[in-house]
């Protein structure tokens, strides 16, 4: 099993089109006339363990990519995929918008693996539940919806084979448990199947498949599913383990794989700072070598790969996985290349990021304090380099956009930069652009923390209670008071979502004080008051906020008292009150 953090992919929707005319209490096959042999006839050929896809009576070893562009985009694109040796091109969703991509692979002498989405696709964490065992409504409509799609677009040339489903054998784990888990999992293997048997009917020309995400997926499809062509499955840090897991499954069936390269962040180790390690540039390019190297190792049987991934979003999950972020091409997308057996004699490669390192990475850098960064970067055809530091704060909002760093200056391998305004662990990364279109990356985790002020925390490790707090440990917690008087930023105080809410610590003594800092979750207060109490009832304000914006609040003031609290009016977002620290200092 697994867990992702970010999404891997842009997915298009599919609307579900009112299934008229089938049996509203069961399920109801679309039949359709038989397809007449247009642009290509793909058949799976062979028998045990001697297996190969044919176009037209031809063999086709899927060198392939996956589709992350819109279609409109496609005729721009596919010549360069051409280009790199790639055959084959896979999508998630088919639709009305599908056709510029069909025309344009056809153009280009590629194919199409042209995919349909069922809920709850894409593994943890994605889509929603359906009920196989009793919404008929839903897989009806699928019914309709499929084969609609499969009569506009199966005479096009540019289609190769269909894809039913992405990765819910897994997903279901997200919807369900225990043995009524088993029941879903039979369920919606026999629905592929309905939904294979009415794509078939439309178009007896092009195989069917459906793509799941780890091999402990094929046993239901074995059971469940025998219209489907051929098995098919996303394998990244595990793809040199599929061979034995089909050969020790004992399937009947080849496969492909619709999703491979380098090790994903949901399988890797963490750095010191408690996030996913990712790899080099190289090491990437590496992995996808070594996937394509085990996809070729497994000849009769495996009929070839799409790895991951032609996107050019430039992001997080972007800088993990896409060959050419932004348009540019990076040491993954040569990699792939060479493995497809394109012409690489005029390539110019792109900047190698090496041995990158940030200056306290895991004790802290002050929020808003200055960052320093190192590398080494080299070109291999001693290209001139533009540098640029970037930021994404995915493990602190969960935004995995990246964001230029103010104040950049470098040199000679080291640049500094501001660093991020709210605490928390970030991502730093030095992009490395060369004249020729190319890019390299590095990436780093670093601990931002609070600025440390002047004086003594005479709060810390004192008592603290709260209005409410959280205990659900879902969300990390339980959540309480004395978390944010502990002097650690790894633990917090976190109040139910609903106004007013209030923390407050009591000094043991009459205590006069100069400044507070708050350090805040990204559950925030946007206006809140400081007071002061004797008693711990009657209540004194010295100082209001009414914009914080949820960074490190710095608040000079003059107070005096036993209690110190801080009282929320107004939240900053849609949770309640979170506070990694609440500092009074002397």
């Amino acid at each position: 099993m697994r867990t992702r953090t970010f999404s891997r992919r842009a997915r298009r929707a599919l609307v579900p089109v009112a299934a008229a005319g089938l049996v509203a209490t069961g399920i109801a096959v679309a039949q359709a006339p038989a397809a007449q042999a247009a642009g290509s006839v793909v058949k799976v050929t062979g028998s045990q363990g001697n297996w190969q896809l044919t176009v037209d009576g031809s063999p086709w070893t899927v060198k392939g990519l996956t589709w992350g562009p819109q279609p409109s985009e496609a005729a721009a694109d596919l010549p360069d995929l051409k280009r790199m040796g790639v055959n084959t091109i896979r999508t998630w969703g088919t639709d009305a918008t599908s056709a510029p991509l069909f025309d344009a692979a056809a153009a280009n002498g590629i194919k199409v693996i042209a995919g349909f989405w069922l809920q709850p696709g894409g593994g943890p964490g994605s889509g929603g539940c359906v009920d196989y065992l009793t919404d008929t409504t839903y897989k009806n409509d699928m019914l309709a919806e499929f084969p609609k799609w499969v009569n506009t677009y199966k005479d096009n040339p540019g289609v190769l084979m269909w894809d039913v489903g992405n990765e819910s054998v897994l997903g279901l784990q997200n919807c369900y448990s225990g043995d009524q888990l088993e029941q879903e999992r039979n369920a919606y293997t026999s629905f592929v199947n309905d939904l294979s048997k009415a794509v078939h009917a439309a178009d007896p020309n092009h195989p069917v498949t459906s793509t799941d995400a780890w091999t402990g997926a094929w046993p239901y499809y074995k059971k469940n599913t025998p219209d489907l062509d051929l098995l098919a499955v996303n394998s990244y840090k595990d793809v040199c383990n599929v061979k034995s897991a089909w050969e020790s499954g004992g399937y009947d069936k080849p496969y492909i794989i619709t999703e491979g390269g380098p090790a994903g962040s949901w399988e890797v180790p963490n750095d010191a700072n408690g996030v996913p390690d990712e790899a080099t540039d190289q090491q990437k390019a590496d992995g996808y070598t070594s996937a394509w190297n085990c996809v070729t190792d497994h000849p009769g049987v495996a009929l070839g790969a799409t790895l991951f991934h032609y996107g050019t979003e430039h992001d997080f999950g972007g800088i993990w996985f896409n060959l050419v972020p932004e348009g540019l091409k990076r040491a993954s997308y040569y990699a792939v290349k060479r493995a497809y057996g394109g012409d690489t004699s005029g390539d110019n490669l792109p900047p190698t990021v090496a041995d990158m390192s940030v200056d306290d990475a895991t004790t802290g850098v002050p929020a808003g304090g200055t960052l320093t960064v190192h590398s080494t970067t080299t070109d291999p055809e001693n290209d001139p380099i533009t540098y640029q530091v970037l930021y994404s704060s995915i493990y602190v909002d969960n935004n995995g956009a990246l964001n230029p760093a103010d104040g950049q200056q470098g040199g000679g391998g080291t640049f500094t930069a501001k660093a991020p305004a709210k605490t928390g662990v970030y991502k730093v990364y030095i992009k490395a652009t060369d004249d020729h279109g190319n890019v390299g990356y590095g990436s780093k985790s670093v601990k931002i923390v609070p600025p440390k002020p002047d004086g003594v925390n005479v709060a810390q490790g004192k008592p603290a209670t709260a209005s409410s707090f959280q205990t659900d440990p879902t969300g990390g917690c339980p959540c309480a008071a004395a978390s944010a008087v502990d002097g650690r930023f790894d633990t917090r105080w976190a109040s139910d979502w609903s106004d007013p809410q209030w923390l407050q610590v009591d000094l043991g003594t009459s205590t006069t004080f100069k400044h507070v800092q708050l350090a805040w979750d990204p559950a925030y207060g946007k206006a809140y008051d400081i007071q002061t109490s004797e008693d711990g009832q009657n209540w004194t304000t010295v100082t209001s906020v009414t914009d914080g914006n949820g960074d490190i609040d710095d608040l000079d003031v003059n107070g005096t008292g036993r209690y110190v609290r801080v009282l929320g009016t107004a939240r900053g977002s849609g949770w309640g009150y979170s506070l990694y620290e609440f500092g009074v200092y002397q």
